[in-house]
């Protein structure tokens, strides 16, 4: 199972600009949000990639993307019609190949020397099957996320068969309907941002995309439940963070998370230090 393409989601209303928005990197350099993303799918071995954007948006994210724009094929999404609709858009790019999917307002740090989707690609690989990436979240943030049941695969570690797919949850959904054995009591594994997705992912979406009415609402959680209960359908907690630039303060937190993985650690952390001691409330 080859993971050679992979698609960025970013024709949403809040993804429309935060692809574009300026970071500092771990390595001290400066890029946008997309070319930083860009570089994680690219060190996963993913050779092309298909960036779903709103019509118009072309130059735009061509300019953000810098030194890798010709590695993008770049697809528009004429009618926002869900993120379901997006990722059919990008069929033709796939044609019938596995792909690792990413939304474009995450931004993804790792704990260990494998970046996040590298973490991803090779479980799918080992597998054989789909696989998407999770992260356990309090009950407090489970409404902006889609979220997964299931039970933790025998002798496996952060490795879960999945049972049930429910889009931004409520609390009383998630303690019903997404307990998970063994985690954290308040905590529920909702997803990374990140998937690898078969071929059979688009054939589920075609009927409802091709049916569709502009404004339609098509979601990808409820054929990622439908698939679960057909097929092999993992979920791996992966080791690292994802940051959602689009919550209020969310490009704040992730610039300051990839600052403290990165070279400057120590420089941040004493002017963190500096401004705390300075505040006299």
């Amino acid at each position: 199972m080859e993971i050679k393409k992979a698609i960025i989601t970013a024709a949403g209303e809040k993804q429309q600009t935060l692809p574009l928005q300026t970071l500092v990197d771990r390595d001290g350099m400066t890029k946008t949000a997309l070319a930083i993303i860009i570089e994680e799918v690219i060190k996963a071995g993913v050779e092309t990639i298909a960036v779903i954007i709103n019509p118009g948006d072309q130059a735009a994210f061509g300019a953000a993307a810098g030194e890798y724009r010709s590695r993008l094929t770049f697809i528009e999404q004429q009618d926002r019609r869900g993120y379901g609709h997006a990722v059919y858009c990008a069929r033709e790019f796939c044609e019938e190949s596995p792909v690792l999917l990413l939304v474009g307002d995450h931004l993804y740090v790792s704990q260990g020397a494998k970046n996040c989707a590298q973490q991803l690609i090779e479980v799918a690989k080992n597998e054989a099957c789909m696989v998407s990436a999770v992260q356990p979240t309090p009950e407090s943030k489970i409404i902006h996320y889609g979220a997964v049941g299931g039970r933790l695969c025998p002798g496996r570690q952060r490795l879960y068969q999945i049972e049930n797919v429910i889009e931004k949850p409520t609390p009383t959904q998630a303690e019903q309907e997404l307990i998970v054995p063994g985690l954290r009591t308040g905590y529920y594994l909702c997803f990374f941002g990140m998937h690898v997705l078969t071929a059979t992912v688009m054939d589920e979406l075609e009927k409802p995309c091709r049916d569709s009415r502009p404004h339609d609402n098509i979601q990808l959680s409820p054929i990622l439940a439908r698939l679960a209960s057909r097929e092999k359908y993992l979920a791996y907690e992966i080791q690292g963070n994802r940051y959602d630039i689009g919550l209020k303060y969310g490009l704040f937190t992730a610039q300051l998370a990839l600052s403290l993985a990165g070279q400057d650690r120590q420089e941040i952390l004493a002017q963190l230090v500096e401004m705390l001691a300075s505040r006299k409330d």
